[in-house]
């Protein structure tokens, strides 16, 4: 995947508006007296696949769910194409498709169906609503099976009929929470071959989260390491390997491995130090997780 170029230092504020899709300054986000998002600082360009990895409870997804409204925010810490997310909520909404780690197809209606509730509640014009709801449904490969019922479908099929829900409206902005949690490695292929043709044909931002390094690495044009609410570590896949090959040299690494390209798991964990294996949620956490993963299978 070509990686664009990164928008110039200092721009004015106008430029910026016009190069980044999201910007979070200084956010925060607390559950009680759990502090999920700390302080973070992150900038997503227009146009680019951007992955934000990291383990359960890293804080990945409520930094999602502040971006897309669905969680307040302060004033002037989170913007979607230069729309303060504190204040023009629906301006944001508007530009936002989204695909969360749960369920959102209803299990009783089709495909069609569904696609076409989506398209209600985002308001896309009715004497638009037909084509538009086609359109999504070929851009996923689901046209053959519109008119099933979604029980029938299989795991990578729901998983593409609600990317199908998240397309409809035309979304500048994609944001996808885990999309292949509990798929098999074909079905997983499958949903990004799909993203990967939308986000080509379109030219829309794609931010998503996702455990899995190996599809960072193979689909996103940059990554944040997420750990404790923070971006620990950010660039492209090949800068970050590079960049850790690069300090264990400089370290004189006695071992083997001074000298093979480290994996973005290598990265993650140098950069997030130890306690990773303390981290990773609570049972609530991975209970939802695995209800969805099950559902899906």
């Amino acid at each position: 995947m070509n990686h664009r170029t990164a928008p110039a230092t200092g721009a004015a504020p106008a430029d910026r508006a016009a190069t980044e899709a999201v910007r979070c300054r200084g956010l925060d986000y607390a559950f009680g007296e759990t502090r999920a998002v700390a302080g973070l600082d992150l900038s997503v360009r227009a146009g680019e696949v951007f992955g934000l990895l990291g383990p359960n409870g890293a804080g990945k997804t409520t930094a999602i769910r502040c971006v897309t409204t669905l969680l307040p925010v302060s004033p002037g810490t989170v913007s979607v194409f230069g729309h303060d997310a504190a204040k023009e909520k629906m301006a944001v909404r508007r530009l936002l498709g989204y695909v969360p780690q749960q369920l959102s197809a209803d299990a009783g209606m089709t495909g069609r169906e569904n696609v076409a509730l989506f398209a209600r509640v985002f308001d896309v014009a009715r004497r638009e609503r037909a084509a538009r709801v086609a359109q999504a449904l070929a851009a996923v490969d689901l046209t053959g099976a519109a008119d099933r019922m979604a029980k029938t479908y299989s795991g990578g099929m729901i998983r593409r009929l609600e990317l199908a829900q998240a397309l409809v409206s035309a979304p500048r902005l994609l944001m996808l929470d885990e999309p292949t949690i509990g798929l098999d490695p074909i079905a997983r292929t499958t949903v990004w071959d799909r993203i990967t043709t939308v986000r080509r044909a379109t030219g829309m931002t794609v931010l998503v989260t996702t455990h899995s390094m190996e599809e960072a690495e193979q689909y996103c044009d940059r990554v944040g390491l997420m750990h404790r609410g923070r971006i620990h570590a950010l660039g492209t896949p090949a800068a970050l390997r590079a960049e850790l090959r690069a300090r264990r040299r400089t370290a004189a690494d006695a071992s083997a491995r001074a000298d093979v390209l480290p994996t973005l798991e290598d990265v993650f964990r140098e950069v997030a130090g130890r306690g990773l294996d303390e981290e990773g949620g609570d049972f609530h956490d991975v209970r939802n997780a695995r209800h969805t993963a099950a559902r899906l299978g």
